[in-house]
């Protein structure tokens, strides 16, 4: 489903496809856009519960490989294997506050994440972000796959402007939903769900937005549940980088308060990281926690390693 009207050439976050499709030729080259300056049963995450960050009962990753190019080798073995059933879309802040050491720490971050979800998806993943746009009719880096081409793209990127997380992140959804409600409508619930693949956006910001994000995402759960999609047919994950406490406070909210205070399902999940934590960065469990935070439940259970609440 193109974005508003863009070329259907270009990748939309919505895949009419089995989840054991085979990439294109196209798809399984390097990612599209030129960069450019200009099975278990699974509910909805609960409330978060503080764990130590040195419980021995934490879950770890199988060893695996790593091809060329920094990414990781899919295995079944491995927790994150659960992506392999989702689309995965990242939105990056590059509003004018992220400028130095937030910029370094969102891509250090975002070059550690990429790589578990290309395990999974051979498509490999989208990045937008919140100002910037690429070449391509949606705006987004399409088909990144490893920490190269993520290092790449944030090298052609500089923070400026404010924060629109509402608008861009309406951007993303608002075709995926119109895709699922016309699915819904042609399809038996069982098909479109074999049909239409879960999305898992992750939001990686340092502030407080300067628009209304509450409401995107409120409209967005009130469509789900009315065509009663599963309940992780779309998870959103903010992931802080910086301590601002204003922001840790509106992420808070979206997490623990939004779908108790309006009687929709609960999409929403925050992962606060300043940096300091764990030696300086997020380790394979805190990363886990980020990818999978939104979507599944057995993960929302436990602090990021390198997170407070």
């Amino acid at each position: 489903m193109p974005l508003f009207g863009s070329s259907s050439s270009s990748k939309s976050p919505l895949k009419f496809l089995s989840r054991n499709r085979q990439s294109s030729p196209a798809q399984k080259s390097t990612y599209s856009n030129n960069i450019s300056t200009g099975s278990s049963h699974l509910d909805a995450p609960p409330a978060y519960t503080p764990v130590s960050t040195t419980s021995t009962t934490a879950p770890s990753f199988p060893a695996a490989s790593r091809s060329e190019g920094g990414s990781l080798a899919a295995s079944p073995d491995r927790p994150d294997s659960f992506l392999a059933q989702f689309d995965t879309v990242f939105l990056i802040d590059d509003s004018g506050s992220m400028r130095g050491a937030s910029w370094k720490a969102t891509e250090n971050a975002l070059a550690k994440v990429a790589p578990i979800c290309t395990a999974q998806d051979k498509d490999g993943v989208e990045i937008y972000f919140l100002n910037h746009r690429s070449d391509s009719s949606n705006g987004a880096y399409s088909n990144i796959r490893d920490t190269g081409h993520v290092r790449e793209v944030f090298t052609a990127v500089s923070p400026c402007g404010g924060t629109p997380t509402g608008t861009r992140l309406n951007h993303i959804l608002k075709p995926y939903l119109k895709g699922f409600e016309e699915a819904s409508k042609s399809m038996s619930p069982d098909e479109r769900d074999n049909a239409v693949r879960p999305l898992n956006i992750i939001v990686i910001t340092d502030g407080v937005p300067t628009d209304d994000v509450e409401s995107v995402i409120i409209q967005a759960a009130k469509k789900l549940d009315k065509l009663n999609a599963v309940p992780w047919q779309i998870g959103i994950q903010f992931f802080q980088v910086g301590n601002d406490p204003e922001a840790a406070a509106d992420l808070k909210e979206l997490d623990d308060a939004l779908a108790g205070h309006n009687n929709i399902r609960d999409m929403v999940d925050t992962v606060p990281w300043d940096g300091t934590q764990a030696g300086g960065g997020l380790d394979a469990d805190g990363v886990l926690k980020v990818v999978l935070g939104a979507v599944h439940k057995k993960y929302d259970r436990k602090n990021a390693t390198g997170g407070r609440q």
